[in-house]
């Protein structure tokens, strides 16, 4: 897999051994499986010990799990089953997470997340670059759900007295999908004459947040972020940019950052607005990349066309209007326009996309395209 170079930015760092306790994939690869030792629940805790430490520059491969199948009282292998889906089809990482998390007091709703992966040298100021190098299905189906109390259909988002009810079932509808091969494409067998392209990428890739406090968005204990809203953490961005080929850019606000991992997603629409994905089992393979002293002020991501700035808001206009504002902030400092000029270049130039707007903060994204500069 080709790695874009990244303006501004300057690899550091070296390589470490890996911890004696985890597999090695490969020369310099490490690998993390998604177990009940190396999973939280649909939360960031800041303190959480490492279940890995590397150095910059070192390559993980990380097994995810989604949490379909998994937050029910019927075990995975049922719940699955009278979708079709055969025993043995069914991750043996999702019933024992299943049945460890009845006990578990941490077991929270939500995402089921692997980690935290700590980066030795990375520190509150750095900038931590995730090159997403690699993401493969580990399971052949998918699971997308609809309800009218979820997704941009639900009464609290954007309703009006009078507007007309969403045309669905008051119960959610599981819809469990397959995914296969056809004519060379990797594709979700949506039906027999809808193919749906598979594009994997990891919903929620995020490094503890700063210090989060009860008010802020998914914040019910002090010092203990949900993993429902994404944040300038990263989080739960539902960003279908960011698969294999694409960098990430976090700003760090702990020791070793600490890096979780989840939520995977097969395929997913700029949106999501059913409020979920293709909700699929996943594995990824990273490397992680610290900047000493780069600091940023919102997530960001590089492609091989185009840089992409983040806005996150709980409100949509304000989420474009931050977005705005880092990529302004972008052209001036990397591309050293004026910022009348830069905002002259992103009306002109720059595309505003929803990436999703159904997880209690949205996110916008300004991608600048690579190709209008000379260089």
């Amino acid at each position: 897999m080709r790695i874009v170079m990244r303006s501004g930015f300057m690899i550091v760092g070296a390589l470490l051994v890996a911890l004696p306790t985890l597999a090695q994939t490969g020369p310099g690869s490490l690998f993390v499986p998604s177990r009940p030792e190396t999973v939280v629940f649909g939360v960031f805790p800041i303190d959480r010990a490492p279940v890995l430490t590397v150095k910059s520059g070192q390559t993980v491969r990380i097994d995810t799990v989604s949490q379909r199948g998994l937050n029910q009282d019927q075990s995975p292998v049922d719940y699955f089953g009278a979708f079709g889906v055969k025993r043995d089809e069914v991750l043996k990482d999702l019933i024992d997470i299943w049945e460890a998390r009845r006990s578990r007091r941490d077991a929270g709703g939500g995402h089921i997340l692997t980690g935290p992966i700590y980066i030795d040298g990375a520190e509150p100021g750095d900038t931590l670059e995730v090159q997403i190098l690699d993401v493969t299905q580990r399971v052949p189906y998918g699971v997308n759900s609809t309800t009218p109390s979820a997704g941009v259909l639900r009464a609290a988002y954007a309703s009006k007295p009078g507007d007309p009810p969403p045309p669905l079932p008051e119960t959610e509808q599981i819809h469990v999908i397959r995914t296969g091969t056809v004519n060379g494409r990797d594709v979700a067998l949506f039906s027999d004459t809808i193919h749906v392209p598979m594009a994997p990428f990891m919903g929620t890739m995020a490094v503890a947040p700063r210090n989060p406090v009860v008010g802020e968005p998914g914040v019910r204990v002090a010092g203990l972020q949900g993993s429902g809203p994404p944040g300038v953490y990263g989080g739960n961005l539902d960003f279908k940019m960011l698969t294999a080929g694409t960098s990430l850019f976090l700003p760090v606000f702990h020791s070793g950052a600490r890096f979780y991992v989840g939520d995977p997603h097969g395929t997913q629409g700029d949106g999501e607005v059913s409020g979920n994905a293709l909700e699929q089992s996943l594995t990824g393979d990273f490397r992680f990349v610290v900047h000493k002293g780069k600091t940023i002020t919102a997530p960001r991501a590089e492609t091989a066309t185009h840089y992409v700035m983040m806005g996150i808001d709980l409100d949509l206009d304000r989420a474009l209007r931050l977005a705005t504002l880092e990529v302004i902030n972008f052209l001036v400092t990397e591309k050293h326009l004026t910022a009348s000029k830069a905002l002259s270049l992103a009306s002109l130039a720059v595309d505003f996309h929803i990436a999703e707007a159904v997880d209690g903060t949205q996110v916008v994204v300004g991608k600048i395209p690579k190709s209008i500069f000379k260089s």
